[in-house]
């Protein structure tokens, strides 16, 4: 991987399916290589080659234990991202209250219309 800044690491470590579920199963607690691998069906060297990205990202780390290498997410690391989305959620959140309060307008609005007509 080139390098880059980290915040590009890791969106691009982030950007891959399995590498959003190997942090969804390692934010419940550590897990060794064999372990991430088995649900997802992948060989090893495969799971490997997305932890390396994942790590070099710096979203988990790896210890060692005797003859195992468990991994553990880096939760403080995901903050610059959720920093970074922070004011377009925000935008987003803006936008959604306008629109919901133009949608009750026109809901009020089209109750009194419909009280006004008179009925056949």
């Amino acid at each position: 991987m080139k390098t880059r800044d980290p915040l590009s690491l890791k969106f691009t470590a982030l950007a891959h399916p399995t590498r959003r579920a190997i942090l969804r199963r390692l934010a419940r607690g550590e897990a060794t290589v064999y372990d991430i691998a088995r649900p997802f069906h992948l060989s090893l060297p495969t799971v490997s080659k997305h932890l390396k990205v994942l790590r070099q990202a710096g979203l988990i780390s790896q210890g060692r234990h005797a003859q195992q290498r468990p991994c553990r997410i880096e939760f403080h690391r995901l903050r610059s991202v959720a920093t970074w989305f922070e004011p377009y959620q925000q935008l987003w959140d803006a936008r959604l209250s306008r629109l919901d309060a133009h949608l009750r307008q026109l809901q009020a609005r089209g109750a009194s219309d419909h009280e006004r007509r008179p009925r056949n």
